[in-house]
C-alpha cells in the first residue's frame, strides 16, 4: 500500500532538518575515529526509523518502499554509515514478515521497531560472497535444535545486533535460514566475534567477522518453520531485491552531498581572480555531475516505485544499484579534484565521500555481480522467438 503522500514528505522533511542540524555538522567529531554514533542512533530510534516498514499492525510506520528509499537518501546524504544501521535491520525484517511463520512474525516484528532489537544479516563467508553455493557453515538437526558450526564474514551490526538472519547449509546439502537470537555487546555460548573488520570508509557501525562452536538454535527458530528448511538462498535474495534498492539510496545521498559540496566550494574558491565555478573546465564537469545524479535518483526511485507496485524488480533494482553506486564515485571523485588539495584533508567532508563511495560499488553484490543478474534477466525478458 503507498503511503499518504503529505505524510511521506512529511516525515521525510522531519529527517532531512535533522540530518543538516544535528548530523552534518557534528560527522568529523567521531568519524575518523570509528566512534558509535549512540546520539544519531538514539535519534533514528525516536523517528522509528526501525520500524518504518514494518506493517502497523506490528507496531512499525508502515511505510511504503519509495518512501523509504528517500529517507535511506537522506541519511546517507548526512551520514552514510547511519544507513547501514537500518539496512541490515530491514532486511531481517522484510525476511520474516515475508516468509516467517504467524509465530515468527507476532514474536519478533513488534520488538524490531523501536530499535532495542536489532537485526544482522550474516550470509557472506570468507571464500563465498556472491557465490552463495559455497557456504561452510553448517547447521545439524539434534532433536528440537539445530547446531551450528562456521565463521561467518562481513557482518554490519554483528555486535550490537539482537537476531542474526543466519544462512547455513544443511545435511541435505541446501541452504536454510536461522533467526539467531543473542543478547547484543555479550558473550553468547557458541558464538564469538572473532574480530572487528578496520575499513577504509563507513566508519562508525561494526563490521565483524562471527565464528560459531555448536551453537545451538530451537527449531522454533527455522525462518518460515518446517516450510522454510532448503529455502534460506530463496528467501534473502528476494529481501536482496530491496536491500539493493537501498544500496542505490545510499549512493545518490553519498553523491548529492558531495555535488553540493562541490557546487558551494567552486563558487566560493577564486583563482585569476575569479570564482572557479567560471572557468568551463569546471562547469562541464560539475554538469556531468549533476546529469548523473539525476540519472540514478531517478533509476532508483524506478525501482523502489516498481517494488512497491508488487513487481519483481531483480533488473531494476539490480541496473539502479549498477549505475547510482559507479556515479557516486565518479561524482565523489570529480568532487575531490574541483577541491583540490584541500581535498585530500579532513577539513573539508569529500575525503569522506571519497572513502564510503566504494561500499556501494562492492556491497550487496558487486558491479560485476549485477551486470550478470542484469544480462540474465535481460535474456528471460527479451527470448528468440
Amino acid at each position: 500500500m503507498a503511503t499518504d503522500q503529505a505524510l511521506a514528505d512529511e516525515i521525510v522533511g522531519a529527517v532531512r532538518a535533522w540530518v543538516e542540524r544535528d548530523v552534518m555538522p557534528n560527522v568529523a567529531e567521531f568519524e575518523l575515529v570509528d566512534e558509535f554514533p549512540q546520539a544519531m542512533f538514539d535519534q533514528m530510534c525516536a523517528f522509528g526509523l526501525f520500524g518504518s516498514t514494518i506493517p502497523e499492525e506490528y507496531g512499525g510506520l508502515g511505510l511504503d518502499i519509495t518512501t523509504y528509499t528517500r529517507l535511506i537518501e537522506e541519511i546517507s546524504r548526512g551520514y552514510m554509515s547511519l544507513a547501514g544501521l537500518l539496512n541490515t535491520h530491514k532486511i531481517g525484517a522484510t525476511m520474516i514478515e515475508r516468509f516467517g511463520t504467524d509465530e515468527q512474525r507476532q514474536r519478533l516484528l513488534p520488538r524490531m521497531c523501536d530499535g532495542s532489537f536489532r537485526a544482522a544479516f550474516s550470509l557472506s563467508e570468507s571464500d563465498a560472497g556472491s557465490d552463495t553455493g559455497a557456504l561452510r557453515c553448517r547447521a545439524e538437526r539434534d532433536g528440537d535444535e539445530w547446531v551450528i558450526n562456521g565463521t561467518k564474514m562481513w557482518v554490519t551490526n554483528g555486535m550490537r545486533s539482537s537476531l542474526v538472519m543466519l544462512l547455513a547449509r544443511t545435511p541435505d546439502d541446501r541452504i536454510t535460514c536461522f533467526l539467531v537470537e543473542k543478547d547484543p555487546g555479550m558473550s553468547f555460548e557458541g558464538i564469538t566475534v572473532s574480530r572487528k573488520i578496520d575499513k577504509l570508509g563507513y566508519r562508525g557501525l561494526e563490521t565483524v567477522e562471527m565464528s560459531y562452536v555448536d551453537h545451538r538454535v530451537p527449531h522454533a527458530n527455522v525462518l518460515g518453520g518446517d516450510d522454510g528448511i532448503g529455502h534460506g538462498r530463496r528467501y534473502a535474495l528476494s529481501a536482496l531485491e530491496l536491500g539493493r534498492i537501498n544500496v542505490a539510496a545510499r549512493a545518490v545521498g553519498v553523491a548529492q552531498a558531495a555535488f553540493e559540496a562541490a557546487m558551494a566550494y567552486a563558487q566560493q574558491r577564486e583563482t585569476f581572480g575569479r570564482p572557479i565555478f567560471e572557468h568551463q573546465a569546471i562547469q562541464f564537469k560539475l554538469a556531468e555531475m549533476a546529469t548523473k545524479l539525476q540519472a540514478a535518483r531517478l533509476m532508483t526511485y524506478d525501482a523502489a516505485r516498481r517494488a512497491d507496485a508488487g513487481e519483481r524488480v531483480d533488473m531494476e533494482a539490480g541496473m539502479a544499484k549498477l549505475f547510482a553506486s559507479e556515479a557516486a564515485f565518479e561524482i565523489a571523485s570529480d568532487a575531490l579534484r574541483i577541491h583540490g588539495g584541500n581535498g585530500y584533508t579532513t577539513e573539508f567532508p569529500v575525503e569522506r565521500y571519497f572513502r564510503d563511495a566504494p561500499l556501494m560499488i562492492i556491497g550487496e553484490g558487486t558491479s560485476e555481480i549485477q551486470k550478470l543478474v542484469i544480462a540474465r534477466k535481460l535474456l528471460e525478458r527479451f527470448p528468440i522467438e
